[in-house]
């Protein structure tokens, strides 16, 4: 009976770990995933972009779509928005500090990317 008990506490506890876990990764794909807001941000990694600039950089995604991730890190506060009155105004996209938390997640993926890359052109040329 004891070993029971002991056994439904593990599952308990893992149960709350893989909650917490599923429940972490969850807000941070909500905030960072998809397609593009990550190749936006490393595209800005060198200093402030025009948006033009950031489309050029990341290649194949449109207007649209760059406007709608660009207002989306902006809510999330890893980039602001820069309007410079003048003739003619100037837009600019800045990186905020909150982005830096990002750098060991892209140094990771960056490193998993090329090894798996490695690792399928490996397995192609069997």
């Amino acid at each position: 009976m004891k070993k029971s008990t002991e056994i439904q506490t593990d599952n308990r506890e893992f149960t709350e770990e893989c909650h917490t876990i599923l429940t972490a990764v969850s807000d941070a794909l909500y905030v960072i995933g998809g397609k593009w807001k990550l190749m936006i941000i490393i595209a800005m990694a060198r200093g402030n972009k025009r948006f033009t600039e950031i489309q050029r950089q990341v290649t194949g995604i449109s207007a649209r779509v760059l406007s709608s991730e660009l207002k989306d890190l902006e809510l999330n506060g890893f980039i602001v928005k820069k309007v410079e009155n003048g003739y003619p105004v100037t837009i600019e996209y800045e990186l905020l500090p909150y982005s830096q938390t990002l750098e060991e997640l892209v140094g990771a993926m960056t490193r998993w990317g090329i090894q798996h890359r490695e690792k399928v052109k490996a397995e192609m040329s069997k």
